[in-house]
C-alpha cells in the first residue's frame, strides 16, 4: 500500500468516526442552527400576542413602562431592566427577577413583559427561558449541558471542521480530473452519491460555520489568537448574579436625566437597575444621533454621580480606557457569519442549509458503513451481494 493510500485510509477513519462517533451530538447541534436563523421570524408566529403593537413610536416616558411592567409582575418578580425598541413596530422589552430558587447554573429566573410603545399596555409576560427559541438556544450553545456545555460545543466545532476537511480530502477524484468530482455519478450507489454531492457543495460554507462557532465558544482564547484585548467573562466576579437592591436612593427617572444631562439629544435605550454590591449604579443606554451603537453610562445610586460604563470613553475596552487595545471588530463579525443576522437571504438560506447538511452526511455516512460492513462479512462467506 502506497503512502497515499496509507493517508487516504486515514483519513476516511478518522471522517468516518467523527460522523459516526458524534452524530448524536453534532445533529441536534446543527438543527438547532438552521431553526435560529429565522429566530425573530418564528418568534413573532410562535408569540404573535407579543408583537401585536398600535404603532411605531415608544412615545411615553420610561418611567411609564416600567410602571406597567412591574404593575404585571405583582409579587412574582422585581424590575431589573426596561428596553425601548430599536426597530419601528417592536415592543418595550421589561425584564423582572423572579422570586425563588435560581435556574439551571445558578444564574436568576426572569420574567419577561412586552409593552405597547404608544400605551404603555402589558401585551404579554412569560418566562423566556422555558420558551421554544430560548430552548432552542440553550441546546445550541452548550448541548444543556451545565458549566462546561459552551466548551464541548466548541470541540464539536473543531470535530465539524476536521470532517470537512477530511471529506474534501476524500472528495477529491483519485484518477481524474476536479470536473469528474461535480459528476452525480461517482459510484453504484444513490446513497454514495449523494453522500459527495452534498458533502462537496456545504463544505467550505460549513467549514466558515464550525471556525465562527469555535471562536464564539472559546472567547478568551480566540480574542487573544488575534491579539484583542481581553474582556472579563460574562457575569464574572463577586457580583456575579447579584440581586437588584430592595430600596433604592435615586428613582429610575431621575437616574435617566441624569444620564441624559451628560449627553444632551441622546435618546434613551435602556435602563438597568443598580445591583447589590460596591457602589451600586444605574446602567443608561444612550444612542446619540447617528451612532451605530449605543454606550452605557454609570449613574452612581448613592450620589447621582455619572461615570463611563461599557462602550463610553474610557470606559472598559473603550479608546483610551483599561485594557484598551482598539476596538473588536473582529467578534461581532464572528457572531455576525455565523448567526446570519443582517447578512441577507442567501447567506441566511446557506446557513440554515448548512444546518441540516450533517444530518443527511451523518445518516448517509453511517449507512454506507453498515453496508461495507454487510457486504464484507458476505465476501468472507461467499455471499457478495451486489451494490443497491
Amino acid at each position: 500500500m502506497t503512502v497515499l493510500a496509507r493517508l487516504r485510509r486515514l483519513w476516511l477513519d478518522v471522517h468516518l468516526w467523527i460522523g459516526a462517533g458524534l452524530l448524536i451530538a453534532l445533529v441536534p447541534l446543527s438543527v438547532t442552527g438552521s431553526i435560529l436563523v429565522w429566530h425573530d421570524a418564528l418568534d413573532r408566529a410562535l408569540y404573535a400576542d407579543r408583537y401585536a403593537t398600535t404603532g411605531p413610536s415608544a412615545s411615553r416616558h420610561i418611567i411609564d413602562y416600567a410602571q406597567a411592567a412591574q404593575a404585571a409582575f405583582g409579587d412574582r418578580a422585581t424590575l431589573t431592566q426596561v428596553r425601548l425598541p430599536q426597530e419601528a413596530g417592536d415592543p418595550v422589552v421589561a425584564v423582572g427577577r423572579l422570586a425563588g430558587p435560581p435556574g439551571p447554573g445558578g444564574r436568576p429566573r426572569t420574567l419577561n413583559a412586552w409593552i405597547d410603545p404608544p400605551t404603555a399596555k402589558v401585551l404579554d409576560t412569560a418566562e423566556v427561558a422555558k420558551g421554544f427559541t430560548m430552548v432552542t438556544h440553550r441546546l445550541h450553545g452548550s448541548l444543556l449541558i451545565p458549566e462546561i456545555g459552551r466548551k464541548v460545543v466548541g470541540w464539536l466545532g473543531w470535530a465539524m471542521f476536521v470532517s470537512c476537511a477530511t471529506g474534501l480530502w476524500l472528495w477529491w477524484p483519485r484518477h481524474a480530473g476536479f470536473a469528474k468530482g461535480l459528476r452525480w455519478h461517482r459510484g453504484a450507489s444513490t446513497l454514495f452519491n449523494l453522500h459527495h454531492t452534498i458533502g462537496f457543495w456545504i463544505c467550505l460554507p460549513l467549514a466558515v460555520l464550525s471556525l465562527t462557532g469555535v471562536y464564539i465558544s472559546f472567547p478568551q482564547t480566540s480574542r487573544a489568537l488575534f491579539g484583542l484585548p481581553q474582556q472579563p467573562p460574562r457575569n464574572a466576579g463577586p457580583n456575579r448574579f447579584a440581586p437588584p437592591l430592595p430600596q433604592t436612593k435615586l428613582t429610575l427617572a431621575q437616574a435617566v436625566a441624569a444620564a441624559q444631562a451628560e449627553a444632551p439629544g441622546a435618546a434613551v435605550t435602556e435602563v438597568n437597575v443598580p445591583t447589590r454590591g460596591k457602589d451600586p449604579a444605574w446602567r443608561v443606554g444612550l444612542k446619540a444621533p447617528g451612532a451605530e451603537r449605543a454606550k452605557t453610562v454609570q449613574v452612581v445610586d448613592a450620589t447621582g454621580e455619572v461615570k463611563a460604563g461599557r462602550g463610553g470613553p474610557g470606559g472598559p475596552g473603550g479608546p483610551g480606557g483599561p485594557g484598551s487595545g482598539g476596538e473588536d471588530k473582529i467578534s461581532p463579525l464572528m457572531r455576525k457569519i455565523h448567526d446570519g443576522a443582517g447578512m441577507g437571504i442567501v447567506w441566511q438560506t446557506v446557513i440554515f442549509l448548512g444546518g441540516l447538511a450533517p444530518a443527511v452526511l451523518g445518516i448517509t455516512g453511517v449507512v454506507m458503513w453498515l453496508r461495507r460492513r454487510a457486504r464484507r462479512r458476505a465476501i468472507r462467506h461467499g455471499l457478495a451481494a451486489p451494490l443497491v
